[in-house]
């Protein structure tokens, strides 16, 4: 049996990275879309500003981009190095996607990239706005195929348990691309990579502007982050309660462990805003409820159950003792292809009749490789495994949900005050913006626990147990490994920070015009009445 440590510490090991890495993730995929905006205004209108704007973000697009690229590579090693028997398992399903986003969106993006950042005076102005157009539909095809694997894990259609192979293979390609879970979670994670723009350009547009400088250009980045930053946030809610929906009807477990519901209510349940979880004695203390909420929410109907985790256990008992015998068949079929003997075709009917909770049997082997030997202890525990801890999943969900909802206050006024033209006399709410920054970075963070911890004990939900899918390495490897990817991260994160507050600070004069603050030279800037001389060290 593996050892717990390993299993633990490779856990911890994918989370930081994935941690890591998606802190760039959503802001690239949100900035291409805003460089498309304003590289589109300077096309239809030709003003210089709009092409400065486009080019400055763009510099900080890139910086950002570069460390999501690497922290990303360094983070798919570890399905080979910490993850062996889950991409031997599952990887002819798992590996699909991930090959046609490295062909089909990766490349695409990268070559989009180059043409972005070098093909300003060798292609015309139609057909640079065209590469960066390209270039975020790449940076989005990428994540539509990164969450076509990940959803598949959430919601495993598609594909079934072949026993002459002993691995998971793909049946259908299209119920793989089209699983409604996958689907939900790529147009939820994209919109929150929207939001996630548009906060940094908002937050960074307002500092200029609380600071006097570049008003014309922090002006224009204000306004378009503002209502680019709306209608994502009222998206990412909107497609955050169809996921909540999705998860409803795939994954029950999670749904209860996120509403902290012990016990499964009338139709149609109560929603849970706070609680005082109890753990030790599986219920809650006391809790706030919000009369019908979850119900709706979480069924779209008045007169549908949701399950409680109680119930769940009871289901999930039923199931682990229905695949004890699913796993004693399979070992009983792998034995006889090791030793070259047909297996019975009586017993392959009869683990046919059981495969469906194959994948709950194998929680057992947490406990025990011998299925003679399981005992009725083994499987309450392993029942009680099935379930992941409540309280991580409550409040990470409640962190989530609650900065969303102050975003969207803080886009709602900013739109607001800059339809009525005066928002740059509000400075609190200029100074809203600059607080408001880690936001959606912690929404996000969040969201990615919900998912992926939500999901334990499975890699795979209801197929493969997490503590049957590491490698077979010593505590010591994955221990050093650990500290090696913490140390990189490290000097990775100190590169980011340093680059993206040099240019920050240099703001539109790192572009070399001769037009923004710092700079001091005669000047033709497209937004004055008249040409003349500009100090642009004035009202710093």
């Amino acid at each position: 049996m593996i050892s717990e440590s390993l299993v633990e510490l490779s856990r911890l090991q994918f989370a930081v990275t994935a941690l890591f890495h998606f802190l760039f993730v959503p802001l690239t995929l949100g900035m291409t879309w805003l460089l498309v905006i304003m590289e589109s205004v300077y096309v239809i209108t030709g003003k210089e500003i709009w092409k400065d704007m486009t080019r400055f973000w763009g510099k900080l697009f890139g910086i950002n981009f570069v460390l999501g690229v690497t922290s990303g590579i360094t983070m798919e090693f570890q399905f080979g190095m910490n993850w062996a028997y889950y991409s031997h398992y599952v990887g002819d399903i798992f590996g699909a996607p991930l090959a046609i986003e490295g062909l089909m969106a990766f490349f695409l993006e990268s070559t989009m990239v180059g043409l972005f950042f070098f093909g300003w005076d060798k292609m015309s102005r139609v057909q640079h706005l065209m590469a960066t157009i390209m270039m975020a539909l790449g940076t989005n095809l990428s994540a539509l195929w990164i969450l076509v694997a990940n959803g598949w894990m959430q919601n495993p259609i598609g594909a079934e348990f072949n026993y002459h192979t002993m691995r998971m293979e793909m049946t259908n390609f299209a119920q793989i691309l089209l699983n409604p879970d996958a689907q939900n979670k790529f147009v939820h994670t994209v919109s929150a990579g929207y939001v996630m723009a548009a906060m940094f350009v908002l937050a960074v547009s307002a500092w200029y502007l609380l600071k006097g400088r570049d008003i014309e250009f922090a002006k224009r980045s204000f306004h378009v982050a503002a209502a680019f930053g709306f209608a994502s946030i009222c998206s990412t809610i909107v497609l955050g309660d169809e996921s909540g929906y999705s998860i409803g009807i795939a994954q029950q477990t999670k749904l209860a462990t996120m509403e902290a519901m012990w016990e499964t209510e009338p139709a149609p349940a109560s929603f849970n805003l706070i609680a005082d979880i109890n753990e030790a004695e599986q219920k809650n203390d006391w809790a706030v409820h919000i009369p019908y909420a979850m119900g709706i929410i979480g069924t779209r109907s008045f007169d549908e159950q949701i399950l409680g985790i109680h119930d769940i256990k009871k289901i999930n008992h039923e199931r682990i003792t229905n695949g004890v015998v699913a796993v004693a068949l399979l070992d009983q079929m792998r034995a006889d292809k090791a030793n070259g003997v047909m297996t019975s075709p009586d017993v392959i009917a009869k683990f046919d009749k059981h495969k469906d909770d194959l994948g709950f049997g194998l929680l057992l082997k947490k406990y025990t490789n011998d299925m003679a030997n399981v005992t009725d202890e083994m499987i309450l525990q392993a029942t009680n495994d099935s379930v992941p801890q409540v309280a991580p999943m409550f409040w990470t969900f409640r962190i989530m949900v609650a900065m969303g909802f102050l975003m969207l206050f803080l886009f709602a006024l900013s739109l607001f005050f800059t339809l009525k033209g005066n928002f740059m006399d509000k400075k609190w709410l200029l100074k809203l913006a600059i607080i408001m920054t880690p936001a959606p970075w912690i929404a996000v963070e969040m969201g990615w626990i919900v998912a992926e911890y939500g999901r334990q004990p499975w890699t795979v939900y209801g197929i493969l147990p997490t503590h049957l899918s590491v490698s077979h390495l010593t505590v010591q490897t994955v221990i050093w490994s650990l500290v090696g990817f913490v140390v990189f991260y490290a000097v990775l994160f100190a590169i980011e920070v340093y680059l993206m507050k040099k240019y920050i600070l240099l703001g539109p004069a790192s572009l070399g015009t001769g037009r923004y603050y710092g700079e001091s030279i005669y000047q033709h800037d497209a937004n004055l009445v008249d040409n003349k001389p500009v100090n642009n060290n004035q009202g710093a």
